[in-house]
């Protein structure tokens, strides 16, 4: 039967190697929870520009129809005012 043995030195240097990867994993993990916090914040900021975009466009072809029909009535306000000269 063989037995390895290794020195207290390597050892803790193992040791040390197991913290550091402990502590690297606990802030690459932080890291991703604020990754996706702030994914989630952005895709509602998103979708909130997104919707007020809808609502402008609807609200822009509203006013280009309601800015024909006032061209159109001074228009034939102008024939009106041609014909009386």
């Amino acid at each position: 039967m063989s037995s390895t043995t290794i020195s207290v030195d390597e050892f803790q240097a193992l040791e040390q190697r197991v913290l550091r990867t402990v502590e690297l994993i606990r802030s690459e993990r932080e890291a991703r929870a604020n990754a996706e916090s702030e994914i989630t914040a952005l895709k509602e900021l998103l979708d909130h520009a997104s919707t007020e975009n809808s609502q402008m466009t609807v609200e822009l072809a509203a006013l280009k129809q309601e800015r024909e029909q006032v061209k159109g009535r001074v228009d034939a306000m102008l024939k009106q005012l041609d014909e009386l000269i």
